[in-house]
């Protein structure tokens, strides 16, 4: 018998080239089907946040840390005096440029939206910077002056604070503290409950969340 024709030999071999080809592609295919589509820790992240109902970052009830600090008017303040309250709390700085005047405007933003007062906290994390003038010329110049408690003390008695909630002290590092910088919500019973990044907060966010913390009865 003849051979069959060289055009013939390659056009069988093209065939089979093509064949095998397919078959690699439809194995790859459906083993990806087989396991789904994967969930980027962000989409995960923002899905839990959407069930919690709040805008902010929803944490484990844990009790917060309670502390005693001095006010920009010299007085003794302890985050045990508003047991009871939604606490709004955060760590700043008077300096004028960064994190801590955004947050400061963020926080008053919510505080006008509100329909109540609430408490809303802020502890020095630049103690040596932060004067009695230089915090109350800070909070007015953020329209806060008279609505928000700026307290201040030795380094020896804001260390435990910081440590406590995960604050890196301004001095240390500045870009650290203005990366990190949140605010934190505290409920009725004295809890941790959320939590905004600088990048996630807003007026409306923040105070959406205070207001859920005010209604839910997990709060109590």
């Amino acid at each position: 018998m003849r051979p069959p024709p060289r055009p013939t030999l390659l056009a069988l071999a093209t065939l089979l080239v093509l064949a095998l080809g397919l078959a690699v592609v439809s194995g790859s295919t459906s083993d990806h089907a087989s396991r789904g589509p994967s969930s980027s820790p962000s989409s995960t992240a923002e899905g839990s946040a959407g069930a919690s109902g709040f805008d902010g970052a929803p944490l484990p009830p844990t009790p917060a840390r309670g502390f005693t600090l001095t006010d920009q008017h010299g007085r003794r303040v302890s985050l045990s005096d508003y047991r009871g309250q939604v606490v709004i709390l955060t760590f700043l700085t008077t300096t004028q440029a960064g994190a801590s005047a955004l947050i400061a405007q963020q926080i008053r933003g919510a505080l006008d939206d509100l329909n109540r007062p609430v408490p809303a906290l802020a502890v020095s994390a630049d103690p040596a910077a932060d004067s009695p003038a230089r915090v109350r010329a800070f909070l007015n110049s953020v329209s806060l002056g008279g609505r928000m408690e700026y307290l201040t003390g030795t380094p020896a008695q804001l260390a435990p604070v910081w440590r406590a909630y995960r604050v890196i002290p301004y001095p240390a590092s500045r870009a650290a503290f203005e990366r990190f910088a949140s605010v934190l919500l505290i409920d009725p019973a004295g809890r941790v409950r959320v939590e905004f990044g600088v990048e996630q907060l807003s007026p409306e966010g923040l105070a959406h969340d205070v207001e859920k913390l005010l209604s839910s009865p997990a709060g109590r």
